[in-house]
């Protein structure tokens, strides 16, 4: 806990942004990270609570108590050491995790809850600032080899574990840089991949060996999934190889919208945007969708969705539109019967802030074409529902005029064709069928081959996959030397 009385003396002080009109100009992060003595008092402000439910609300269970104490008290590299115990990456989760272990403070029960993910952005950055963050090679080598395929958080954080353990480690990408959907799906403005190409540094000193460009399995990789390998390896080379096996790719096939007039020019997933948008910020080539000047209809009101609308906006889009399926969330909720688990509430992100007009309950029936196959406009229409069953209210329909659409409803699954080029058994849902718990958790129905992060459990938060790369880079440490002493 921090000051005693902290709780009641102090109020929470959010990071500081940048105005809306200067952050629209470029592709910088945006969000400034907690002065020493903000930290200080925010830390002061985590309350002798008896029982921390924060530390369960964090899937990758943070100490957070302790850190908050030592950062009310200076002890900014204690809390550093305390805060990498459990978390390999919290420049990452500090920028870009929606943080539940805030909806998990008690704190939050009548007040507003302790700002855990400033002060770990704070603690990180100060890490790296002084110099604490340094590679972490181990004392001798195991002589086992293990291969990762992908390069997201949880191929990373599997990554990271295992040559500390003394491994020989290889991470397996298929984009051309490193990072997975934390370098392409992620926008510059919300996550700087400096901070990725930082811990990349750390990590090929620990040993880690980086393989791009790079595509494991089957070469069918399905449409809407970006591609940039230039040479395939086949599973069975890979098994050869190597000792073990992890597949810790993403959940990166999109959902698709299939109504009349999907095939126009002028209606991409995603990923089609924002993937080369962040390849035109690294300099390897123009974005080919420009918004400019255009009529900007985003689909889905998620993470991804809001991802489309700070680009838009950065792009110089005429007018954005965010429409969403399910109906509108309530302002506040209701902590009596949700607390201390995640809410549903109406969240509104800084990419809206920037300028977007959003709606509920809408329903795409068809994407209208201007007659030379481009697309003019959306019809749609409003929605009512009961019982969670929608129905569609009668004389409702209407048009959105859009230029470009941009779907970004989720994803379904990972890539089939890698857990079939190695025979992996799947679940209901399409992902890799292993447990998390028990014995040979992690472990697929194939030999040396295990699972984790989006690869195992679909389409998730960063937080749950640095979780399961770490609890499976345990397992496999045990499977290779019989027992093993890295954290779960």
């Amino acid at each position: 806990m921090g000051k005693m009385t902290g709780f009641l003396e102090f109020q929470r002080q959010p990071e500081v942004y940048e105005p809306v009109d200067a952050r629209r100009k470029d592709y910088r992060e945006f969000v400034h990270a907690l002065s020493d003595e903000a930290a200080k008092t925010q830390g002061a402000r985590c309350m002798d609570c008896g029982i921390p439910f924060c530390n369960n609300g964090c899937p990758v269970n943070n100490i957070i108590p302790d850190w908050n104490d030592l950062v009310y008290r200076g002890n900014w590299r204690e809390a550093l050491d305390v805060l990498h115990s459990t978390n390999n990456f919290p420049e990452f989760t500090g920028r870009v995790c929606p943080a539940p272990c805030e909806s998990a403070c008690t704190l939050g029960i009548n007040a507003d809850p302790v700002g855990i993910k400033s002060i770990e952005h704070f603690i990180i950055d100060k890490g790296w600032e002084m110099g604490w963050v340094v590679p972490l090679p181990p004392m001798a080598k195991t002589g086992k080899k293990v291969a990762i395929v992908g390069s997201g958080p949880a191929g990373l954080a599997a990554a990271q574990q295992l040559a500390r353990a003394g491994h020989d480690v290889t991470v397996f990408e298929k984009s051309s840089r490193i990072g997975g959907l934390l370098r392409y799906g992620i926008p510059d403005f919300k996550l700087d991949k400096a901070l990725i190409d930082r811990r990349m540094a750390q990590m090929q000193a620990e040993g880690v060996t980086f393989r791009t460009r790079c595509l494991v399995g089957a070469d069918n990789v399905p449409a809407g999934v970006v591609n940039d390998a230039t040479e395939t390896i086949s599973a069975t080379q890979l098994s050869a190889e190597f000792d073990a096996v992890i597949l810790a790719g993403g959940s990166e096939l999109p959902r698709d919208l299939p109504v009349p007039g999907r095939q126009l020019k002028g209606v991409h997933f995603a990923l089609e945007f924002l993937i080369p948008q962040n390849k035109s910020v690294a300099g390897d080539g123009a974005n080919p969708i420009d918004a400019k000047g255009k009529h900007v209809l985003v689909i889905g009101g998620g993470d991804t969705g809001s991802d489309c609308v700070g680009t838009s906006n950065r792009h110089g889009a005429a007018s954005i539109t965010q429409i969403e399926l399910m109906p509108r969330p309530p302002e506040q909720e209701h902590k009596e019967l949700t607390w201390p688990y995640w809410p549903l509430k109406l969240r509104t992100s800084s990419s809206h802030e920037e300028g977007c007009a959003r709606d509920w309950a809408i329903v795409t029936k068809e994407f209208i074409d201007d007659g030379l196959g481009n697309l003019k406009a959306v019809k749609a229409a409003r929605l009512e529902w009961h019982n969670g069953k929608m129905s569609e209210v009668a004389g409702s329909e209407f048009e959105i005029r859009a230029d470009l659409v941009f779907l970004a409803m989720g994803f379904t699954n990972p890539l089939a064709p890698v857990l079939d080029a190695f025979g992996v058994a799947k679940d209901a849902r399409g992902n890799a069928n292993a447990t998390t718990d028990g014995a040979d958790c992690y472990a697929t129905n194939v030999a040396k081959v295990f699972a984790a992060g989006d690869m195992r459990r679909g389409q998730s938060l960063i937080v749950w996959a640095i979780r399961e790369g770490r609890q499976c880079a345990r397992e496999v440490d045990a499977f290779l030397m019989g027992s093993s002493v890295l954290p779960r």
